[in-house]
């Protein structure tokens, strides 16, 4: 199907749809869903000027290492510290060797001759005086350059999903680079420009949300029952994660962000960053849960015109309650692991559970994973209910299979 038929068909599906009056309501709710966004996304458009935090991403340039050495820390212990001398690849210093300590061995980086790392300048916007002549060159060590193996990895990512999915893979790494520009070109500026986060981030993974879907399923009845019920999911996580960072007395100040805070003149919302986080987090989990819903009772309903809404909804509640189980351990298991670290640490301190879970730094994971699982459970039957009500009610040939193909009756 070339692209002029493909969209033709996608405008005779719409055609289809809206000859139901069930069909004119979906399509109607998500039109206003959709202005609604647009104009959360003009309203809430960033400035550009927010607070400039100090240290919040480094810029860096090339370097190479030519010698890694260990010698004593000093002091009264034996402990061996680790230093490297590293050459400047490029910029006003280029070919500059600088000595830089790493520190000590057992937790500074394992670096090798010729590897190649990123340096920071550490003159690098400092303001200088006109009498003071030019600056000594300082640099530090940043990080190993890790850009190659992350960009292949990248690519390796979307030449799988464009061979294993095809079409349908490709625009869905469109959906994926798009959501992603979205998030990181608005989303983050718009916090930083003092908007309330948690509109913010309801916005804009609205925003995401209708990117991801219509691109990767096109305009189809199941694809506008999916942004229907995604998009009630997501404000009900909204509102757990408001109602649970209160009850819970999280308020986002013993995070990696509360130095920042301090160096922006305490202009971060860190509470509301905390919810944002637990929004744009819950969106993922919710789509994947919400379209296989849909696409459930969609396939039922094609495969008997003469099931009922209430029939259709029993059905896939079933297949639903099986995935919700898979859903939600694998939600779990995904934050326990990213705080595995700290878990570590506090049970090789004898630190007791109930106390474990008090500290903010493992009470901000936890409270993530409930409010995004109590989202994702309430998913279930309420996408399962509005696709069974619209889209059971549609007639079998306005409901696209997989391939975008309809089922004629």
């Amino acid at each position: 199907m070339n692209p002029r038929q493909y969209g033709r068909a996608r405008l005779g599906a719409l055609r289809t749809i809206t000859a139901s009056r069930p069909g004119r309501l979906l399509v109607g709710v998500v039109a206003v869903v959709a202005v609604l966004t647009v104009v959360g996304l003009i309203v809430l458009w960033p400035s550009g000027q927010g607070p400039k935090v100090a240290g919040a991403g480094v810029k860096t340039i090339a370097g190479t290492v030519t010698e890694v050495r260990s010698a004593s820390c000093g002091g009264p212990t034996k402990q061996q510290c680790r230093t490297a001398k590293i050459r400047i690849d490029e910029g006003p210093d280029k070919g500059l060797q600088v000595d830089v300590v790493l520190g000590p061995a057992e937790v500074s980086p394992d670096l090798q001759v010729d590897q190649r790392v990123r340096m920071a300048d550490q003159n690098a916007g400092v303001p200088v005086a006109p009498e003071a002549g030019p600056q000594e060159p300082s640099y530090a060590f940043s990080s190993v350059d890790r850009r190659t193996p992350v960009v292949a990895l990248a690519v390796l990512f979307a030449l799988l999903g464009a061979i294993v999915a095809r079409g349908r893979g490709l625009l869905a790494l469109l959906g994926t680079a798009m959501s992603l520009s979205l998030v990181v070109l608005w989303l983050v500026p718009a916090i930083l420009d003092g908007s309330s986060p948690i509109l913010v981030a309801t916005v804009g993974a609205l925003a995401v949300m209708f990117v991801t879907t219509l691109l990767t399923y096109g305009i189809t009845a199941q694809s506008l029952a999916a942004v229907t019920g995604i998009g009630v999911s997501l404000v009900a996580a909204a509102l757990l994660g408001t109602l649970w960072t209160d009850l819970a007395g999280l308020d986002g100040k013993d995070g990696d962000l509360s130095a920042f805070t301090l160096q922006s003149g305490g202009e971060l919302p860190l509470q509301g960053i905390l919810l944002a986080g637990m929004v744009i987090g819950a969106l993922g989990v919710l789509t994947d849960t919400v379209v296989s819903q849909v696409s459930t009772v969609a396939a039922l309903h094609r495969a008997n015109a003469a099931l009922g809404a209430r029939g259709l909804y029993r059905e896939a509640f079933v297949v639903g309650r099986d995935h919700l189980s898979a859903t939600i351990h694998t939600l779990v298991l995904a934050y326990a692991g990213a705080t595995l670290p700290l878990l570590l640490i506090a049970s090789a301190n004898g630190v007791t559970l109930s106390d474990a879970i008090n500290d903010a730094r493992l009470a901000e994971p936890i409270v993530s994973t409930l409010v995004g699982s109590a989202a994702l459970v309430l998913s279930v039957p309420l996408s399962t209910a509005l696709a069974a009500v619209l889209v059971g009610r549609l007639p079998p040939d306005a409901l696209a299979d997989g391939d975008g193909h309809s089922h004629h009756h």
